[in-house]
């Protein structure tokens, strides 16, 4: 897949200054392979790396469709959603506070609610009463899932803000620290 996407951009890896990855939030397994296949890559070429934000990407897609305030949900699964709130700044998506993952109903805005707030994600989808918040939010279906085409936006930005770093400090991004797993009985 690497070099039919080198080949698609008529480049090399050779070619390449700095790789961008989805650091997470996100599936466990997702953001596992999305850091050893850029582990790789990186080693492979001595490059330095940038870890993007899925919610930050999905935020980004909203702002260059017009959004100022965006609330961007993942589903988490197990009853809870991963969630970051955003504001456009110069037109880069800009984190209020930080990354959360939570219950749906233990999400607090600290967005303007008196202003449009636009909501991204599959969050949203599993989740459709999140929509009701300040008295209702504006969905952009545009940016439901993390596009890389708005990633490699905040790369650009982030490396110009000197957040790459070499390989050895690539950090996923879980948000979630413990799972509880429930054995089903007589599996104690």
């Amino acid at each position: 897949m690497v070099k039919s996407v080198l080949s698609q951009a008529d480049i090399k890896l050779s070619d390449v200054d700095l790789i961008a990855y989805g650091r997470g939030p996100g599936s466990f397994t997702g953001i596992r392979i999305c850091t050893s296949i850029t582990q790789g890559l990186a080693l492979g070429q001595s490059l330095p790396v940038i870890g993007i934000s899925t919610l930050a990407t999905m935020a980004q897609a909203a702002i260059e469709a017009g959004a100022q305030q965006v609330l961007a949900a993942i589903d988490a699964r197990m009853g809870e959603v991963y969630w970051g709130q955003f504001i456009a700044v110069d037109g880069i998506a800009t984190l209020v506070n930080e990354e959360v993952v939570s219950a749906p109903e233990s999400i607090v805005l600290s967005l303007d609610e008196t202003q449009t707030i636009t909501a991204c994600g599959t969050g949203f989808d599993a989740y459709p009463q999140l929509l009701e918040m300040a008295g209702g939010l504006t969905v952009c279906e545009l940016a439901k899932f993390p596009d890389a085409k708005y990633m490699a936006i905040l790369a650009q930005q982030g490396h110009l803000n000197g957040l790459s770093t070499s390989v050895d400090e690539l950090k996923p991004v879980y948000l979630r620290d413990t799972v509880t797993w429930k054995k089903l009985p007589g599996k104690e």
